[in-house]
């Protein structure tokens, strides 16, 4: 058996606010987009262009409230070839949550409050 990733799902209140953030943060761009007829929920895939990993942004229209994240440890990481513009524009996007200068890496926030590790290319 060959296991190999085929995406990774975070559920948002907002879809359009998720769309457009991670377009605008991590330059994602939506794939394909699954939509019943009843209108219970949307599953969009966006893609980097680059690899063949998506994230997967579910929404669904009975919940009714920000979703508990809990600790949230658990987060998705991007590597960037410019760090110091990536850093520069998410600080200007005021969505940096923790830095780990030591580490060389930063965090940030999408609209849900998941987090996304921005690492430099090595």
């Amino acid at each position: 058996m060959n296991f190999k990733f085929a995406h990774n799902n975070y559920n948002v209140f907002d879809l359009e606010k998720s769309l457009a953030f991670y377009e605008e943060a991590l330059g994602l761009k939506e794939t394909r987009r699954i939509t019943p007829e009843s209108g219970e929920f949307i599953i969009v895939y966006l893609g980097d262009g680059s690899t063949n990993h998506l994230l997967e942004l579910t929404w669904l229209r009975d919940w009714d409230r920000p979703y508990n994240l809990g600790d949230n440890e658990i987060h998705l990481a991007f590597k960037v070839d410019d760090f110091d513009a990536a850093k520069e524009k998410h600080k200007q996007m005021n969505c940096i949550c923790y830095e780990n200068p030591t580490m060389g890496i930063y965090f940030i926030n999408d609209p849900d409050g998941y987090w996304l590790e921005v690492i430099p290319t090595r």
